[in-house]
């Protein structure tokens, strides 16, 4: 029995230890090879791509110059991504994502499949890429593939090295690194992108230019091998949950083989029979010994611990100072149950931050905490991008696409009149009967005469100023992070607060008092998240008198 099969049964009948989205994913391709339609298995073609590997590769690290003998979890992928083929003998997939923990292989087996798709695929003039979002990581793959060619005889007498590719004279093909200048993309004919730690692009704009450049060839293909990251709401966790969407079911795309390695449960990283499922080389490829030393590690040490969840065991994590766990602040749910009453809240900025506003509601008989927000960036940001001709929007992050949604409105010029606050609020009030009862601001950016016209619109003492700092801001911080901590708080699924959310850290003084401060990333904005604490110190102060007028309205 092939690899392919033999491995896959295991998996699906439970003879390989295996989290549930790999047990969905082996039944899908054991399903799809025993029911061929457009697409069906070819045992030969998935073989050839295997073979070339092992005959010709060599390790570029490790036991450096050994034959590059593939374990069965990488034979029966690469089996899955080059075997399935229509009656042309086209490939059915075009992009294969696999995510699995660190130090399993993943760059060694990246460049394999490199140097196989420049000699072995009867391409034309092939363009084969290393892809990053900078130059050195970029070269790390490039480099693994160069010293392949260095220490295989056969290799080294078709592939030459230039000065900033590896270049084959009988097929012109090449294999280049590729960093995130987008300035310089536009143009290739991209026969495979080899990404190796997707996790570290923080947007989805070099990405989305390598697929579309490989639009013009046949049989293209995107390659990408990632463990998870610290970097949230980037087009790392867009990618994670269109592919367990994918593995599920939920979403349908013919030309996307994503494989998952993960634990089922954050509580399985202290019990060893499960730390196959995020690391199917464990005990081969992946030292078991080092693993265990690294848990061992992370069990005394709370600060090492995100790290080895994170890049031993795929479990999303946000940096060890962070306010919340990606787990905390990730809440898909999108509940409005209707309310006449809410409570207001926003965190004015200067002309580089964003501005942010909070419709809080709650109501006695029900545990959950629903809010809205609403997000304001100058018209000159958008438009400087454009005219600049940058695909990488301020901040990393898609604010025009943002803007479309409707997440975000810009403010024509430079900088953004405060008044946008007043706008909405009475936007709420007279469009949706939504009614703001108080509204909670930080005094410092708002002067009295926009205070005025607030009390004016909603009464003279609807306005409360709340001081930012570890008096005003500790309690309801602590508070609120019990609530995400028990997926209480439904913002509506808002992308842009998921991102203040994961980008917010707390700082802490000598008596435990903390209070939402920024990372050293000038672009990781957090007034989204201000905003939702600053209405929180609101709904604490006021609380009694405040749910009493949602009891019973639209139940």
């Amino acid at each position: 029995m092939s690899a392919f099969f033999d491995y896959f049964t295991a998996v699906y009948d439970g003879r390989i230890v295996a989290c549930q989205k790999m047990k969905k994913q082996a039944e899908r391709l054991l399903e799809a090879a025993a029911k061929p339609g457009k697409y069906h298995y070819d045992e030969r073609i998935a073989n050839k791509h295997v073979d070339f590997i092992e005959k010709f590769c060599r390790l570029p690290s490790g036991r450096i110059g050994q034959p590059f003998v593939l374990e069965p979890f990488q034979k029966a992928r690469l089996q899955a991504t080059f075997g399935f083929v229509d009656d042309k003998n086209l490939r059915q997939y075009r992009e294969v994502n696999t995510i699995e923990g660190r130090k399993n292989g993943k760059t060694s087996e990246a460049a394999a499949v490199e140097l196989d798709l420049l000699l072995n695929d009867e391409e034309g003039a092939p363009q084969v890429y290393n892809v990053a979002t900078k130059h050195t990581q970029a070269m790390l793959g490039f480099n693994a593939c160069y010293r392949m060619v260095r220490q295989s005889p056969e290799l080294r007498s078709v592939v030459r090295k230039r000065q900033s590719d590896l270049y084959c004279p009988f097929n012109m093909g090449y294999i280049m690194a590729l960093a995130s200048n987008t300035k310089s993309l536009d143009g290739l004919d991209v026969s495979c992108a080899v990404i190796d730690e997707l996790a570290a692009i923080r947007n989805r704009d070099l990405y989305d230019l390598i697929k579309q450049a490989g639009s013009a060839r046949e049989q293209s293909l995107i390659y990408v091998i990632s463990t998870n990251g610290f970097v949230r709401e980037s087009i790392f966790d867009a990618q994670y949950e269109y592919a367990a969407a994918v593995i599920d079911g939920s979403k349908e795309d013919e030309r996307f083989l994503p494989f998952i390695y993960e634990l089922d449960s954050p509580d399985e990283w202290l019990d060893e029979t499960c730390w196959i499922k995020a690391n199917p080389g464990l005990g081969t490829v992946k030292k078991y010994d080092e693993l265990k030393a690294n848990v061992n590690k992370a069990v005394q040490d709370p600060k090492f611990k995100p790290t080895v969840l994170v890049k031993d065991f795929n479990i999303p994590q946000t940096a060890s100072s962070a306010w919340l766990t990606a787990e905390q602040a990730n809440n898909t749910a999108v509940e409005w149950p209707g309310f006449d009453y809410c409570i207001g809240g926003f965190d004015a900025a200067d002309s580089v931050d964003l501005n942010a506003a909070t419709c809080y509601c709650a109501r006695p008989d029900d545990p959950n905490i629903y809010t809205r927000q609403m997000y304001w960036i100058p018209q000159r940001v958008i438009d400087d991008a454009e005219k600049a001709g940058d695909r990488k929007e301020r901040d990393a992050v898609p604010y025009s696409l943002w803007v479309q949604q409707g997440y975000m409105r810009t403010y024509p010029g430079t900088k953004v009149d405060k008044r946008v606050f007043l706008d909405w609020f009475c936007e709420l009030r007279d469009t949706e009967n939504l009614y703001p009862v108080y509204i909670f601001y930080d005094p410092w950016h708002i002067d009295d005469s926009l205070l005025r016209e607030f009390k004016a619109n909603f009464g003279e003492n609807s306005m409360k100023p709340v001081r930012q700092g570890v008096i005003s801001l500790s309690e309801p911080m602590k508070d609120l992070g019990v609530e995400f901590a028990e997926h209480r708080v439904i913002y509506q699924n808002n992308p842009v607060t998921k991102w203040c959310l994961y980008n917010t850290m707390k700082k802490q003084d000598i008596n435990g008092n903390i209070q939402p401060v920024k990372t050293t990333d000038p672009r990781n904005r957090i007034d989204g998240a201000v905003s939702l604490i600053i209405a929180h110190k609101g709904f604490l102060d006021v609380r009694d008198q405040y749910v009493n007028l949602n009891e019973g309205v639209h139940g």
